[in-house]
């Protein structure tokens, strides 16, 4: 996933209008869901095991 010395770069940034949104559990920057906190492979995880309240896999 994202190296670990980019998430710290990014942390410190001198300008607020460049932060970008980061998962919270890996620290991708792509296919990030705001109201999870998390990128879709994370979120794809943590809705599997159940962690992930009101989250339901569909089945039709």
């Amino acid at each position: 996933m994202a190296k670990k010395s980019i998430v710290i770069k990014e942390t410190r940034r001198k300008y607020a209008v460049r932060v970008r949104n980061r998962c919270k559990m890996c620290g991708r920057p792509r296919a990030y869901m705001r109201r999870f906190g998390l990128c879709r492979i994370c979120f794809r995880q943590e809705a599997l095991v159940g962690r992930l309240p009101g989250v339901v896999k569909s089945s039709w």
